[in-house]
């Protein structure tokens, strides 16, 4: 990773924006309800999880209603699963733009991150209405909840690349994506406070960066407890996962062409 394609990625600002809004139109292009299913996704699988692991379970919410912990949760992390599933298939989804137009590569996994921030900023609007209906009034650490947000975007983008490039190389992983992003949810605290997990079982949890950054998202709007350490966790490994994720782009983003 060099300055070069950082200016690379400025120069091509105007493309970025296009294909975005491009990804944007095509997600709910002939579809009946529209932007309702950025609500809709979250909305639905909160009710699932309040009545099953909420009341059933009784797992506990750090003082929180439930459905409001669970759906806070549920949006950012609903916005990295699709972001993750998108951005993962679109070199090779779009094959002909690759082989015949250059422009930096990145700018395919770039549009899906940045065009999802749509359904982001919609079930964050729902978000607020359920804060207002169950009275719950954030502190001055909503001020921190635009950096969660922008290392969630990182995030989402730096592992979007690694997966974008392997998926031109290895479809497999195509397949395995789901499993993994299914998994993935529930070694994520959205159903549950870090605080209900041992210690023993923390140390592990911080390894995944969605952890921290749900955590923290959470804490910043509903004035629950923030894990300072699990958060610093999760900046390491989404800065390491970004150097990452451009080295390994960088370096076979020349085959594409030749592959794809």
């Amino acid at each position: 990773m060099n300055y070069e394609w950082i200016s690379e990625f400025w120069h091509f600002r105007e493309l970025l924006y296009f294909l975005a809004w491009r990804d944007v139109k095509v997600r709910y292009k002939q579809a009946a309800l529209g932007a309702a299913w950025a609500i809709i996704q979250p909305l639905f699988t909160m009710i699932i999880f309040t009545l099953f692991f909420g009341r059933l379970a009784g797992v506990p919410s750090d003082g929180i209603p439930y459905p409001l912990f669970s759906f806070c949760a549920l949006v950012p992390w609903t916005y990295f699963s699709s972001t993750l599933s998108q951005a993962g298939n679109s070199l090779v989804s779009n094959a002909p733009l690759v082989t015949k137009v250059y422009f930096p590569r990145a700018l395919l996994p770039a549009a899906s991150v940045l065009g999802g921030l749509v359904d982001f900023l919609i079930g964050s609007v729902f978000l607020i209405m359920m804060m207002i209906y169950y009275r719950v009034k954030p502190g001055w650490s909503l001020l921190l909840a635009p950096f969660f947000v922008l290392l969630m975007v990182l995030l989402a983008f730096s592992i979007s690349m690694l997966l974008a490039a392997m998926n031109v190389r290895y479809r497999d992983v195509k397949y395995a994506l789901p499993f993994i992003i299914q998994i993935w949810l529930f070694i994520t605290p959205i159903i549950y406070p870090v605080t209900f997990l041992p210690a023993k079982l923390k140390h592990f949890l911080a390894l995944n960066p969605m952890a921290g950054i749900i955590e923290g998202f959470r804490a910043c709007l509903l004035s629950t407890h923030m894990d300072w350490g699990l958060v610093r966790v999760s900046i390491a490994v989404t800065l390491t996962l970004f150097i990452a994720g451009a080295i390994y782009f960088r370096a076979t983003e020349r085959t594409f062409a030749d592959i794809v």
